[in-house]
Formats: structure tokens, sequence, C-alpha cells
């Protein structure tokens, strides 16, 4: 058995996803809303750190305040490459900026 994680930012595509999973017999995810530490941080603006002062500027637009989904699913070993590639045909090209991450843990 192996976990999936995905932090998934494009969070309109969900419904989606879901229904893509589903279709293919992975079930049973959990859904939890999430942010990231950079778009934390930005609430923050009276605390002075010198790294995300430098990208405050570029993280600061209509996505800054957005929230992630983070989505865990036990799978079977078998279904990993599955998962991966429904995950990818519905929400697009990870290399991009700000659509998410996704990764397994072996339990």
């Amino acid at each position: 058995m192996k976990l999936f994680v995905l932090v998934l930012n494009r969070t309109e595509k969900l419904d989606e996803l879901m229904l893509e999973y589903a279709k293919e017999k992975i079930c049973g995810a959990t859904i939890l809303e999430s942010t990231g530490m950079a778009r934390e941080i930005l609430k923050h603006e009276e605390e002075e750190i010198s790294f995300f002062n430098s990208i405050r500027k570029f993280l600061r637009s209509e996505t800054a305040n957005a929230k992630s989904k983070t989505i865990f699913v036990v799978i079977r070993e078998n279904q990993e490459e599955l998962i991966k590639e429904i995950t990818k045909k519905v929400i697009g090209d990870f290399s991009q900026p700000d659509m998410g991450i996704m990764f397994t843990i072996k339990l």
C-alpha cells in the first residue's frame, strides 16, 4: 500500500479529478483545505523575513490569498502510475508554476 498525496493549487479542477479517480475505482480520498508557507507569511507584513521580502511582489496577485486542497488517498502499489497519469491529464503540467505537487509514500 502507498499513500498518494496531492497538494492541488488548481482547486477548480477538484470535482473533475475526483470523478476521474472514481471511474478508475480509486476511492476513499480525504480532502483538506490548505495554504502554502509563502502565502501564509504574506499575511504578516510586519515581520521582516528577507527571503520573502524579495519575492513579496511576485507572490502578490489574485492567487496570493488562494487556498489549496491537499488530497490523501491510500492506494495499492499497482495504482500508483494510474493515479499519477489521471492527475496529470486533469490538472496539467506540474512543471508549470502554481499547479501543485504530488508524491507517494510507501506504507
